[in-house]
């Protein structure tokens, strides 16, 4: 074993430092403070021999989750909450039950181009849970190179048996953990397991097509599990991880109009009188019972029968009433903070699935996320979640429709709603004067432009 100097092991996560002392052999390394054990490993590796044998390659160890922990991995789990928060999200833990559930849970694959991501995706250490006796943790590899820690020679997988290329589309769980679907979209016995770790390292959504090595279950496991991602959409990880932030991608108008395609005659008059495509801002305003967001549901129903589109649905602040109705709909919402909730509460469950679907655009995809509403969103969040839209210059695309009971500034579409024709029940109850889209002649053409610019000032003539 290579020897490591201070400042490398004070660099490492204590999950990587308890490997290294596990391949020591010191006793009773799990009891000791950091400090103390980094201590210990110095004073030990000094007695090293300069004949010993290589280094085991241990950055691939996987969570072995299916297998229950004892008790000394328990207490080894409370001890190191702060590096393995998140372990405990592992989909193998569940029992057949639960893994036949999510077998038959429909996957969404999405033809996507490479496109950029921030995390490292090199190997999936961050989720490794020690084993009995000692064995497993974090990879010692990633504790003392923070890149890619695979440059040498690998040998099997430290848990036994030999690694297998594995190649496929990601499905994404709810509990953060996804599968490889190697005969995507139906799930199969040979699907690998992706730890939630490595899925946020990466920046994988559903859809994106990863390949790399796996290695056999263990023990009780039912599935393989992936060692690391070696690439993204036929792009090497390192290459995705390094590319373009979000925020520097250059954008332009939306150009390419999102066809809804409805009889209703509220989405009929959105469509052709404020239209929006791929990239847009959009706001549904208006008073208080003036329809948003009945019309955003009715928005939600006909853009999930659009082929290609990547759709999100969140619901901040909204009425137990109106959660319901729209977890009866056909886009379930996929995150929901309701009328109580604080204003960050709302805020992060927004914030969340707008980076979801930076992830899905940057990558060449095309997003669409449904905000009901922004109302009840600190300012300064509703702005960000707003200006996160755009039409990415030869990329994907992100597009926000928001409710909110007046524009914030910066859409490219606002659709305004009138609470007097709404209580009238005249629909579609559409203020045409305050709505309005920013260049429609690139969605409708210069004729649809001229027709909204006349139905315009026909509604301003009537008004007035």
């Amino acid at each position: 074993m290579s020897v490591l100097d201070r400042s490398s092991l004070e660099a490492s996560p204590l999950a990587d430092l308890h490997v290294i002392a596990s391949e020591l052999g010191l006793d009773g390394f799990r009891r000791l403070r950091k400090a103390d054990l980094i201590d210990a490993i110095v004073k030990r590796q000094g007695g090293e021999t300069s004949d010993a044998g290589p280094e085991p390659d241990t950055a691939g160890v996987q969570p072995a989750p299916d297998a229950e922990p004892d008790a000394d991995a328990e207490a080894d789990a409370e001890a190191d909450a702060d590096a393995e928060a998140d372990d405990d999200d592992d989909e193998n833990e569940k029992d057949e039950k639960d893994s036949k559930a999510d077998e038959d849970r429909p996957a969404r694959s999405r033809s996507r181009r490479g496109g950029r991501g921030r995390g490292r995706g090199a190997r999936d250490d961050d989720d490794d849970r020690p084993e009995r006796g000692g064995r497993g943790g974090r990879g010692g590899g990633r504790g003392r190179d923070r890149g890619r820690d695979d440059a040498g020679p690998r040998g099997g997988s430290v848990g036994g048996g030999e690694e297998t290329p594995a190649e496929g589309v990601v499905e994404l769980l709810g509990n953060g953990s996804g599968f490889v679907r190697v005969n995507p979209p139906d799930p199969s016995d040979d699907d690998v397991y992706i730890s939630a770790a490595q899925i946020r390292r990466c920046e994988l959504v559903s859809g994106d097509k990863v390949s790399g090595p796996a290695r056999p279950p263990r023990r009780s496991e039912r599935y393989p599990s992936l060692v690391r991602v070696d690439t993204i959409n036929g792009t090497p990880a390192d290459e995705v991880s390094e590319g373009t932030r979000y925020d520097d991608l250059p954008a332009g108008f939306a150009t390419d109009r999102l066809a809804l395609g409805s009889e209703d005659p509220t989405l009929k008059a959105i469509e052709w009188l404020t239209p929006f495509g791929k990239g847009s801002r959009v706001t549904l305003s208006g008073a208080p019972r003036s329809g948003k967001t009945e019309a955003l549901r009715r928005l939600a129903g006909a853009l999930a029968a659009l082929d290609g589109i990547e759709l999100s649905v969140v619901l901040a602040g909204a009425r137990p009433e109106e959660v319901s109705e729209w977890s009866a709909g056909t886009a379930v919402p996929a995150a929901t903070a309701g009328l109580a909730a604080s204003p960050e509460t709302q805020s992060q469950a927004v914030e969340h699935a707008v980076e979801q679907a930076k992830r899905v655009a940057s990558r060449g995809g095309d997003a669409v996320v449904l905000v009901d509403s922004l109302d009840g969103l600190t300012p300064a969040a509703a702005r960000r979640a707003l200006a996160a839209a755009r039409n990415i210059v030869d990329g994907g695309s992100l597009t926000i429709i928001a409710a909110s009971t007046r524009p914030l500034g910066g859409e490219t579409t606002v659709i305004a709603f009138d609470s007097t024709l709404a209580a009238a029940q005249r629909y579609p109850a559409l203020d045409l004067v305050a709505s309005g889209t920013m260049r429609p002649e690139l969605l409708v053409g210069a004729a649809g432009a001229e027709a909204i610019a006349r139905a315009r000032a026909e509604a301003a003539g009537a008004s007035a």
